[in-house]
């Protein structure tokens, strides 16, 4: 059994280290071309980077606890959580990986157009995972689950938060880009949206066949035009033809 390690909290302590956070130089946030290693981050710096942002979840995710008892939504959650996480971590570009609930999201580092288009591919095999998915989860007798994929790309501010000396800490991700994507993923595969839904800056790095995946709409809560698609993984699409039905 773990033994947790039981630091006394002292006021006077957390004053000082509120203070050492608040009066860190601004110079140490810096701009980085690529994401950096977790290693060269401290509870004093940071990095700005261009990223692309991918997130997933479950559409009206807490209806599901009416349908099935606790051990059944265990394992449909363990399925769609294991499933994303590992088509995330198979691109080379994705460098974070969070789960929060029914909600799973990386970040990416997206250099070119082309890096932009290869985040995209991503999100299609998300896609065809949530079909294949469906397939297990009804031969089970399962309910069935729909999913809203969001993506963006922009700059986020990388940094190191926990409490420094206590082992307990973890990379944050600060920015629009992060935001943004997580407000599409929201509005994707809901109220007659298609299942993934970006923002202006995936839409105009993609490529001009990529594009026309995509239909554009105005959104009047984020006051700006946004692109929906029905996108999939043609492989996964042909596996699903052959094995799920």
């Amino acid at each position: 059994m773990e033994v947790k390690n039981i630091i006394t909290y002292k006021v006077e302590d957390s004053a000082k280290r509120i203070d050492d956070i608040l009066n860190a130089s601004n110079d140490n946030f810096k701009d980085n071309k690529t994401i950096p290693n977790r290693e060269t981050l401290t509870f004093s710096n940071g990095f700005y980077v261009g990223v692309t942002a991918i997130f997933i979840d479950i559409v009206d995710s807490s209806n599901m606890t009416d349908e099935h008892k606790r051990p059944v939504l265990a394992k449909i959650y363990r399925s769609f959580i294991s499933e994303c996480v590992a088509i995330m971590n198979s691109s080379i570009m994705c460098k974070e990986i969070n789960i929060n609930g029914d909600c799973v999201w990386g970040i990416f580092d997206t250099r070119t157009k082309t890096d932009i288009d290869t985040a995209l591919n991503i999100a299609a095999k998300l896609s065809s995972l949530i079909m294949i998915l469906n397939y297990k989860l009804n031969k089970k007798g399962y309910e069935q689950i729909q999913c809203g994929i969001g993506i963006d790309d922009g700059r986020a501010l990388m940094i190191k938060a926990g409490y420094s000396g206590s082992g307990i800490n973890d990379v944050v991700w600060m920015g629009d880009v992060v935001n943004s994507a997580c407000h599409l993923s929201n509005k994707a595969g809901r109220d007659g949206r298609k299942k993934t839904v970006i923002g202006g800056n995936i839409y105009c790095n993609l490529s001009e066949k990529n594009k026309s995946f995509f239909t554009q709409f105005y959104d009047y809560s984020e006051n700006s035009y946004l692109y929906e698609a029905n996108i999939i993984d043609i492989e996964m699409d042909e596996w699903y033809e052959k094995n799920c039905k």
